[in-house]
């Protein structure tokens, strides 16, 4: 298992090195970030254009850009990946970039992970109840939902929950469920109960957002997967030789339907990350989402380049884990 584990994380070097390069050329061809100043009226002095320029390193060819956002050798020691430093911003001389970045990704986190941990737990329990009562009125009626809530828009949905947490709260009197804000500043000098209860108030609407988008989609991947080993050889051959159904469902068919899903839960990542962005809009979140919306309005592109290699990290670190989640679910493919 060790040595399968290191093949795996030496693997997946190359493919972030990919991944910070096509991050750093699709943004520098997208656009011009000095494009608000070039157009002001009346024009600025060409002086300051040229300072901008230099400040931002649009002085210098592409290569030697995506070096200095790698290593910073050669820079004003405002750039340079490997040296924590994401570069300079458009938005202001003193903005720091990984600063706000690692600042708001706690606050992401604490949001995607908690989704995912009940998106994956109630696609793998219905999931397996559909697939052992196929064709049933339970088992259309978590089809339903399934696909009901495959076809809402992310925005659209987060916008219904918000406002029936809006109802709610007139219903019974008080502030029940927070409809905006993450809470992190209403939790400070709280108890550990204090702590919970706030926790539980400001993250249940927006995590019901994205654990139901995400539960549509996985639970019809585990049922088709469970289905196909229910149906398999060896499993009818457990169940000839007289073993307990619930021993058969939880030690050999659970086990084997699970790896499938886990190739879906890491690519999903991704579209997590996507609804995350709107999610915290909606509800007003100051996380990842609103970091990217405004390097997006002010045009700042060593910020989205920050975001969309985190990104892509955090789609890879997923995959690492899947990959080693195989060699426990599935021996038989750990590398000797």
């Amino acid at each position: 298992m060790l040595v399968y584990t290191v093949r795996r994380v030496l693997s997946s070097i190359p493919i972030l090195i990919l991944a910070s390069v096509l991050t750093f050329v699709l943004i520098d061809v997208s656009g011009d970030p000095l494009s608000d100043l070039r157009m002001q009226q009346p024009p600025p002095d060409p002086s300051v254009i040229q300072l901008a320029e230099e400040r931002l390193y649009l002085d210098r060819s592409m290569p030697e850009r995506y070096w200095l956002w790698m290593t910073g050798i050669g820079g004003h020691g405002d750039i340079g990946l490997l040296q924590g430093k994401f570069g300079p911003s458009t938005q202001s001389t003193t903005y720091d970039i990984g600063e706000n970045l690692m600042m708001r990704l706690g606050t992401t986190l604490r949001l995607v992970g908690a989704a995912m941990v009940f998106a994956f737990g109630l696609a793998v329990i219905a999931g397996v109840v559909s697939a052992m009562r196929q064709y049933s009125k339970l088992d259309y009626s978590l089809t339903f939902i399934g696909f009901l809530a495959l076809a809402m828009p992310v925005f659209w949905f987060a916008g219904i929950i918000q406002q029936a947490g809006v109802g709610f709260n007139e219903l019974a009197g008080s502030m029940v469920f927070a409809t905006i804000g993450d809470g992190q500043f209403q939790a400070q000098g709280l108890d550990f109960w204090g702590q919970i209860g706030n926790t539980f108030k400001y993250m249940t609407l927006p995590t019901i957002v994205l654990m139901l988008t995400s539960f549509a989609s996985w639970s019809r991947y585990q049922r088709t997967s469970m289905l196909e080993v229910l149906n398999s050889d060896y499993v009818r051959l457990a169940r000839a030789k007289g073993l307990p159904n619930r021993v058969v469902i939880r030690r050999h068919a659970l086990r084997t339907a699970l790896i499938p899903l886990t190739t879906v839960v890491a690519v999903g990542v991704a579209g997590v990350i996507d609804g995350a962005i709107l999610t915290e809009r909606v509800f007003q979140w100051r996380g990842l989402g609103e970091f990217f919306i405004t390097a997006v309005e002010k045009n700042d592109s060593y910020a989205l380049m920050a975001w969309l290699l985190l990104s892509g990290t955090m789609v890879i670190v997923a995959n690492l884990i899947a990959d080693l989640l195989y060699g426990v679910l599935d021996p038989r493919i750990r590398y000797e």
